[in-house]
């Protein structure tokens, strides 16, 4: 693909734009540490499971879809999807009226809700990783540490991420941020239990960070 520009670089992978086309290309890094054997291995085993879950999610909630060419190359370490024309969350939302913040925090509670009642951990829940659209719909990006699971530890670990994130990015607001979240969030199905059991793990991290 040409006229390819570095927009992001990461630990996992590096994050490529088109313009002409108007896509982005995820093109995992290799690691010179491990084995090339082992290397390309995992690197192909976690674009595919990747770009299986962001087709899955795709369906569910707004969230890039993965080109249909990279879901069927299983020698694949690049996923090409859309580009999404907005602002990051993390850079945008303390800009936000109150009334705007509460409504976006609310769509995003109920996004995770809809991934979670579809069993989709997403495993790095950030506002660095939410877009807001010139619509102010959200979308949710880089479900590299995503996987599939019922647990409700799970979900509630998902919830515990963005309650961390928010408290570290937006510390004036972020208990009111959270709070919108959290309301979104009992449209799951299991929103009393997952929501029951993030207390238990919030009172976890607060034990930890006494010792």
């Amino acid at each position: 693909m040409n006229h390819q520009k570095l927009i992001a670089s990461g630990a996992e992978a590096n994050i490529l734009l088109d313009e002409k086309d108007n896509l982005v290309v995820k093109d995992r890094i290799s690691k010179g540490y491990r084995l090339k054997q082992i290397d390309e291995k995992l690197r192909k085993t976690r674009t595919r499971s990747e770009t299986k879950l962001l087709e899955k999610t795709s369906k569910i909630i707004n969230t890039p879809k993965p080109k249909e060419t990279d879901l069927k190359n299983k020698n694949n370490t690049k996923i090409t999807m859309p580009y999404i024309q907005g602002k990051k969350l993390s850079e945008h939302l303390d800009e936000l009226s109150k009334e705007q913040s509460m409504e976006i925090c609310i769509k995003t509670g109920k996004a995770i809700a809809k991934l979670h009642d579809n069993n989709i951990i997403h495993g790095d829940l950030t506002t660095s990783n939410i877009i807001l659209d010139k619509n102010n719909n959200i979308w949710l990006i880089d479900f590299g540490l995503g996987f599939h699971s019922q647990r409700i530890e799970d979900k509630a670990v998902d919830l515990h991420l963005i309650a961390q994130a928010l408290e570290a990015k937006h510390f004036q607001h972020w208990k009111e941020y959270l709070s919108y979240i959290l309301e979104g969030y009992k449209d799951s199905n299991n929103s009393n239990k997952v929501l029951e059991q993030l207390k238990k793990v919030e009172s976890r991290g607060r034990y930890k960070d006494k010792y």
